[in-house]
């Protein structure tokens, strides 16, 4: 992950919660709403990595991950990924016009997001995640990493935002935070 990709509250946040996910999976896109929910519960005690896993049956995950490194390396990070995400079922028919039309809509250079997608400078990051994410048994998305608990989403998204607020609250209570 580079220092520019998509995280929410600062780097100083004294627990890290990492979302693999992929901007082409229509469970990322229902995860998003239990991701608001964990930021506006826990604020700067919680920062939010967002991680990337591209799926290989969806056609345009791995460049729809490295138009998030570039959304992020123009400062729009989670907007991107969220403006994506709302549009998930166009993303098969649309590809990668349809990155380069979020990035214009949320007014960062199209043309460099376009030319990102095309000299792919963002394709290590996004390997390097996706291989990291295998080394540590992420098969499926939305996988969440908090405390060095791995919980799966991509089974069934039911209770998980209640298991990390758990593992959050006693990470925080251990560095006395809570």
């Amino acid at each position: 992950m580079s220092e520019t990709s998509a995280s929410l509250s600062g780097p100083s946040a004294p627990v890290v919660l990492e979302m693999w996910c992929e901007l082409q999976c229509p469970d990322c896109r229902t995860a998003l709403a239990d991701v608001q929910a964990l930021r506006d519960r826990f604020a700067d005690s919680l920062e939010i990595r967002l991680r990337h896993f591209p799926l290989e049956r969806h056609a345009y995950a791995h460049a729809a991950a490295q138009a998030v490194e570039e959304a992020a390396e123009q400062g729009q990070g989670w907007p991107f990924v969220e403006a994506v995400l709302a549009r998930v079922d166009e993303l098969p028919a649309r590809g990668e016009a349809l990155l380069v039309e979020v990035a214009r809509e949320l007014g960062l250079d199209a043309e460099e997001m376009d030319t990102a997608l095309v000299d792919g400078r963002h394709i290590l990051i996004v390997d390097a995640d996706q291989a990291e994410g295998k080394a540590i048994g992420v098969t499926g998305t939305p996988t969440y990493v908090i405390g060095g608990e791995r919980l799966d989403g991509g089974k069934s998204q039911e209770g998980l935002r209640e298991r990390i607020e758990e593992i959050a609250e006693r990470l925080l209570a251990e560095r006395g935070r809570g």
